[in-house]
C-alpha cells in the first residue's frame, strides 16, 4: 500500500502542476495589486493552517479554506493558486510533516484552489474588484454569488475527494467507509454551510480593504475554535468507547475484534435498510457497545469455556445485557442506546432474553445488531469448524425468519445489493472467534422448537 500512496500523490501533484501551468499561459496579465491581494488574502489562512484540528483516520482540518476561496474571486488567476501553493509549502514544513503527508497535502489544496478559480471563471464570474456598485453587496450577489458559490462546492469536494483517497488507499479501507468515518464528525457539513460567509468575507476585502478583512476574521477563528472543541470533544467521547471495548474484549481471545466486526455489519445493514445517516451512527455506537456488560469478573469463566454451557452458567450469560444496558445508562449522552443495548438478544417471536419481548416491541437497533452479532458468529473461525459461506449463512437467515430475526428486515437485506459487501475479506483478524453456544430454545405453544445460533460473546 506504501507504493501505491506514493503513486497516487505523485499523480496529484502531477495534476496541480499541469493544471496551473495551463492557467497560466492562458491567463491575462495582472497587475503588482492583483499579486498583492492574493498574497494578503492567502496569508490570513496561516493562523488557520496551524491550528488545524485533528480527524479520524488520520486527516486534519481547517478553515484555511475561507481566505483560500477568498482570494479565487478576488483574484481568479494564477497569483491566487501560487500563493496558496507558497502558504501551504511554509506550513507543512513549518509543522515538520512526513514529505509524503505534506505533498498530499499542498497537492489539495492547491488542486482545490486550481478548481475554484477555473470554475469561477467558467460560469462567467470575475474579480470582485473589477465589479461596478462594489459597496453595494445585493448588487455584487447578484454578479457574483451563484457562480462562487458553486466554485466553492465543486472544490470543496475535490479537496475531501483527493485526501480520503489517499486515506482509503493507505489505510486499505474503501473511500466510503472513509467518509462515513469523517463526514459526520469533521465538520465537513459545516464547510460547506460556511461557504456564503466566504463570500461575504471576499466582498468586505474587496470594498473595504486588508484592515476590514482582518477584523472580520478574528470572530470567524472565534466561532471556528468552539466548533472544533465541540468536535475533538465528540471524537475523543469516540474514542474512550472503542478503548473500553478493546480493553473487554483484551480479557479473552475468544472476544477479541468482535464488537468492532458487529459494528461493522449493524452499520452495513443500517443502509442496506435504507436508515438515515444519524440513525445508522446512533446503531454503529450500541452496537460497539452492545456487549459492554461482560466487562465484570462473573463472566470471564463462562466466556472462555469450551464446552457446553450448563444451565447455572447459561443464566449468568443472559444477565449481560442488563449488565449493559446499565453501565450505559450511567453516561448521560449514551442513554438513549440503553434499549438497544437492553434487548439485542430479544427474538423477533418472544422467545430471545432478558424480557422476552417479540415482534415491533424490540428496539429497531436491537434486532440490526441482532443479525451481526449472529452473523459474525457464524462467519468466523473456530477450532472445530470452519466459517460458513456467504449461501449458508443466507439459509441461516431463512431459516429463523419470523422466528429469531425480523423478517421485514430478513428480506430487504438479503436483497440489497450490500449484502455480498458483508463476506468480503475483513481488515481486522477474524481467525478467532467469540464463544458460539447452539442452544436448544423453547418457543410457544402450537409451534415446534427451533435451533436458533446464539451469538453469546
Amino acid at each position: 500500500m506504501r507504493v501505491l500512496t506514493k503513486v497516487y500523490v505523485a499523480a496529484m501533484a502531477g495534476l496541480a502542476l499541469v493544471w496551473g501551468v495551463m492557467l497560466y499561459m492562458h491567463a491575462p496579465v495582472v497587475s503588482r495589486t492583483t499579486i498583492y491581494d492574493a498574497l494578503l488574502l492567502c496569508a490570513l489562512a496561516v493562523t488557520a493552517q496551524l491550528l488545524s484540528y485533528l480527524l479520524p483516520k488520520a486527516a486534519t482540518g481547517s478553515i484555511g479554506f475561507i481566505p483560500y476561496f477568498a482570494a479565487a474571486i478576488v483574484v481568479p488567476s494564477w497569483p491566487s493558486v501560487v500563493c496558496v501553493l507558497v502558504i501551504k509549502t511554509s506550513v507543512e514544513i513549518w509543522m515538520r510533516r512526513p514529505p509524503l503527508k505534506a505533498v498530499l497535502n499542498i497537492a489539495a489544496h492547491t488542486t482545490m484552489e486550481l478548481v475554484a478559480v477555473t470554475t469561477y471563471l467558467a460560469l462567467g464570474g470575475v474579480s470582485l474588484r473589477e465589479l461596478p456598485n462594489l459597496l453595494d453587496l445585493s448588487h455584487v450577489t447578484l454578479a457574483a454569488a451563484g457562480p462562487a458559490l458553486v466554485a466553492f462546492f465543486v472544490a470543496s469536494v475535490a479537496n475531501n475527494v483527493i485526501v480520503f483517497g489517499a486515506i482509503a488507499i493507505s489505510s486499505n479501507r474503501s473511500i466510503t467507509e472513509v467518509l462515513h468515518s469523517n463526514v459526520n464528525r469533521s465538520g465537513i457539513g459545516f464547510d460547506f454551510l460556511a461557504q456564503p460567509l466566504v463570500f461575504i468575507f471576499a466582498w468586505v476585502y474587496a470594498a473595504f480593504g486588508w484592515i476590514a478583512a482582518a477584523t472580520l476574521w478574528v470572530p470567524i477563528m472565534g466561532l471556528r475554535q468552539v466548533h472544533r472543541t465541540n468536535l475533538e470533544l465528540e471524537q475523543t467521547n469516540e474514542e474512550l468507547l472503542e478503548l473500553m471495548v478493546k480493553s473487554i474484549e483484551a480479557r479473552d481471545p475468544y472476544t477479541s475484534g468482535h464488537s468492532r466486526r458487529v459494528q461493522q455489519f449493524s452499520l452495513t445493514i443500517a443502509r442496506a435498510i435504507g436508515l438515515s445517516e444519524r440513525q445508522i451512527e446512533e446503531i454503529g455506537r450500541a452496537a460497539l457497545l452492545h456487549d459492554v456488560g461482560k466487562i465484570y469478573e462473573k463472566y470471564a469463566g463462562v466466556l472462555s469455556k469450551q464446552d457446553k454451557l450448563t444451565p447455572e452458567e447459561w443464566a449468568i450469560i443472559q444477565e449481560h445485557p442488563v449488565d449493559g444496558a446499565n453501565l450505559v445508562s450511567t453516561m448521560t449522552r449514551l442513554r438513549d442506546l440503553v434499549p438497544a443495548v437492553r434487548h439485542h438478544h430479544e427474538n423477533w417471536d418472544g422467545t430471545g432474553y432478558p424480557d422476552r419481548i417479540a415482534g415491533e416491541l424490540i428496539p429497531l437497533a436491537s434486532r440490526i445488531i441482532r443479525f451481526a452479532d449472529t452473523i459474525d458468529a457464524m462467519t468466523t473461525d473456530r477450532p472445530y469448524r470452519r466459517p460458513l459461506t456467504e449461501v449458508q449463512v443466507r439459509s441461516e437467515m431463512l431459516r429463523c425468519r419470523g422466528t429469531q430475526f425480523d423478517p421485514t428486515i430478513t428480506d430487504r437485506l438479503l436483497a440489497c445489493a450490500l449484502w455480498p459487501t458483508l463476506f468480503a475479506p475483513a481488515t481486522n483478524d477474524r481467525s478467532i472467534a467469540p464463544l458460539v453456544v447452539v442452544n436448544q430454545v423453547s418457543t410457544p405453544a402450537g409451534r415446534n422448537p427451533a435451533v436458533k445460533i446464539v451469538r453469546e460473546a
